[in-house]
């Protein structure tokens, strides 16, 4: 080949490469693939790609294939800010993600004013619906609908007095705050206070809770923490119920806590992926264990996927990726849409309409039964 012939091949090449770049639809993932809650990261990653093949063996969005660009937020809120800075940068069309409200605080405003539309999966702090911004929505509910199931579940319970613990953490310190404003004249609250995540020795706290005396304990934290806070009450002998928020909904509870001393403990949650009963749930399950070779343990990566699937709609019914039109259409078009969580309808503020919330028993085998 000449050198004129070369140089005319690298040109065409060059020419090429953005028009190429310009036949796909790149839809941003932000999830904690590393750190605490690297499963639930782990997860929305496996279900977020497996659509996206998909949807692209479909023949993709429109007849533009689906990339999907991962960023790692680490479930860290300054690691968040530059992920989402990140994706700003990578002509992405929506975002998917977080989980962890204070993690999605933290990117809400950037990716915002970048003009690109976020879909959360797991960050149901009330206030990051209520402070305007056109461009945020989630798949996940609110901690004021959460706060009412749980109040409700521990008056059910018979509870004269509670103590509620939580993390300080956006989303734990609201459930709590909800949950404790609902119990005002109805229960006592002896205890309310926080423990600081990610330590392992938990006995001080536990020994403080134990001294206030009460009939149960509402922890609105996280799993992991969740998790060691069952096992050192079990080896102190304390026997007093334990309930958790949605935060708790993993199977690697059971890993932490191990089976005796997570026996009988209750937690709300949306429905786990095995109690998802419309044919298109369960359809896809089975394409997700033949993919990855194991059933998604964590409604937040299915939450994940839903929210992919709704914006994969809203490019397909508007033919365009502007926000302001994908926007429009999620809060006034998309009706009762069939997720693999349930029906899927968005309210002008972006959050989910409808409930969502059941509450769990864990049993001696360390499985999550849906409780009546």
């Amino acid at each position: 080949m000449n050198r004129i012939a070369r140089l005319a091949l690298a040109l065409g090449l060059m020419a090429a490469g953005p028009a190429s770049a310009a036949d796909t639809i790149k839809i941003g993932l932000m999830a904690p693939i590393t750190g605490s809650w690297a499963s639930e990261g782990q997860e929305m990653k496996k279900n977020v790609e497996l659509l996206a093949a998909e949807q692209n063996a479909k023949g993709g969005i429109n007849g533009k294939q689906v990339e999907v660009i991962v960023e790692d937020d680490g479930g860290d809120p300054r690691t968040a800010s530059l992920a989402a800075q990140r994706l700003t940068t990578k002509g992405v069309a929506a975002v998917i993600g977080t989980y962890g409200s204070a993690v999605t605080e933290a990117s809400q405003a950037i990716l915002d004013e970048a003009k690109i539309i976020q879909i959360a999966n797991g960050s149901t702090a009330v206030r990051l619906t209520e402070k305007g911004l056109k461009l945020f929505l989630r798949t996940c509910p609110r901690d004021d609908e959460q706060g009412r199931v749980g109040a409700a579940t521990l008056q059910k319970m018979g509870a004269k007095k509670v103590a509620l613990l939580h993390d300080n953490s956006a989303y734990s310190k609201g459930l709590a705050d909800e949950i404790n404003a609902l119990l005002k004249g109805k229960v006592q609250v002896v205890f309310f206070d926080a423990l600081t995540p990610k330590e392992q020795d938990y006995s001080t706290i536990l020994t403080k809770l134990k001294a206030a005396g009460p009939d149960a304990v509402f922890f609105t934290g996280y799993y992991p923490e969740a998790g060691l806070l069952l096992k050192q009450k079990r080896q102190m002998g304390w026997k007093v119920p334990f309930i958790g928020g949605d935060a708790i909904n993993n199977p690697d509870l059971v890993k932490i806590a191990g089976k005796e001393a997570v026996e009988g403990f209750q937690f709300l949650s949306p429905p786990v992926p095995k109690d998802l009963d419309t044919a298109e749930a369960r359809a896809y399950l089975a394409s997700y264990k033949k993919k990855w070779g194991e059933e998604p343990g964590s409604i937040y990566g299915l939450l994940a996927g839903d929210g992919f699937r709704v914006v994969v709609k809203a490019i397909e019914a508007t033919k365009s990726t502007d926000p302001q039109k994908v926007r429009d259409y999620l809060t006034n078009g998309l009706k009762d849409f069939p997720g693999f969580t349930g029906k899927i309808s968005f309210n002008q503020k972006g959050d989910r309409v409808g409930e969502l919330y059941r509450v769990y028993k864990v049993d001696k085998a360390g499985s999550f039964v849906l409780q009546p």
